[in-house]
């Protein structure tokens, strides 16, 4: 029996601290453990902190992870919870990602202000994203469209889109979901045409390496097969040198014991791509990502990724 308090990292914002209640919750239920067995500790983050330039120009993927993984680190927290997309490929030394939860609906959702769907905008229309990847997919689709930096947790973008700074902003499913904001979705997105970025939906469990407290309290709430999928991803990005700097799209699907994999690359002005599909044995997951993000490499040559860095 559990009786030692869980300290719980997690950032501050209202999605962060609902995964963060889920995370506690299952570990509650995996143990029948009462909910002051755990503490959460939300932590404030480079990341939340920095909303005057797009991420891309601050430092990118870690600014959501550098103070949690320090605290964690420091042992002022026992586990830290993350939205996998948020989790550089390389992680700080003595860390490890111990858990995946099942992941959720990994689809962008778009929300139109006064239209339903991106293919309804009319010409010259702006819309709103922080994200490089959804930027270079949404001109893809729509190269007369106006995209423009749009920072800020979901209720403030939300608020903005309400009071017209654009037309329409795309946010990650998964996440209206955890918040229980799906009624504000006008359209989702096709994995097909809007591949989504490599652990999006996707919650991970960082811990210390060799703390074995930690290690038997998570076992119970791993799930295997998006542990699967997001080593696939991951190896992918590894692979690209992938960060917040470079549009890249991965989705990995794990049936049974097969793994399904498709990835993008993509110009910021959503000019020129390059996508593979290739699959194999799910116990084969970070090779297969791995070998598709040096293969998309080769195929679409060092020209391809000139002025992305």
């Amino acid at each position: 029996m559990e009786t030692r308090r869980t300290r719980i990292g997690t950032r501050g914002s209202a999605l962060a601290l609902a995964q963060a209640h889920e995370a506690r919750d299952r570990l509650m239920a995996a143990h029948g453990l009462p909910e002051d067995a755990f503490e959460i500790v939300p932590i404030s983050t480079s990341g939340d902190r920095i909303q005057d330039r797009p991420l891309s120009q601050a430092g990118g993927k870690g600014l959501f992870t550098k103070e949690i993984e320090e605290a964690l680190h420091e042992g002022r927290v026992d586990l830290a919870v993350h939205s996998s997309k948020d989790m550089p490929t390389v992680l700080p030394e003595g860390l490890e990602l111990r858990a995946f939860l099942p992941r959720e609906d990994a689809r962008d959702a778009f929300i139109g202000r006064s239209v339903r769907s991106i293919a309804e905008l009319p010409l010259g229309s702006t819309v709103g994203s922080s994200s490089l990847r959804r930027q270079a997919l949404i001109r893809r689709m729509r190269p007369d469209i106006e995209v423009i930096t749009f920072r800020g947790n979901v209720q403030t973008r939300l608020k903005k889109l309400e009071e017209g700074h654009v037309e329409g902003t795309l946010l990650a499913n998964a996440g209206l979901r955890r918040l229980g904001l799906e009624h504000v979705i006008t359209d989702l997105m096709p994995l097909e045409m809007f591949p989504p970025a490599p652990g999006q939906g996707a919650m991970c469990i960082e811990a210390r390496i060799g703390d074995q407290r930690i290690a038997e309290l998570l076992a119970p709430i791993h799930h295997a097969p998006t542990g699967a999928a997001l080593a696939c991803e991951r190896a992918f990005l590894a692979a690209l040198d992938g960060s917040c700097r470079t549009p890249i799209a991965g989705y990995a699907e794990v049936m049974g014991e097969r793994l399904n994999f498709f990835g993008l690359i993509i110009t910021p002005d959503g000019a020129q791509s390059h996508d593979i599909r290739t699959d194999g044995s799910s116990g084969d997951a970070a090779k297969i990502g791995r070998e598709a993000g040096v293969a998309i490499r080769a195929k679409a040559g060092p020209k391809f990724f000139d002025g992305w860095y």
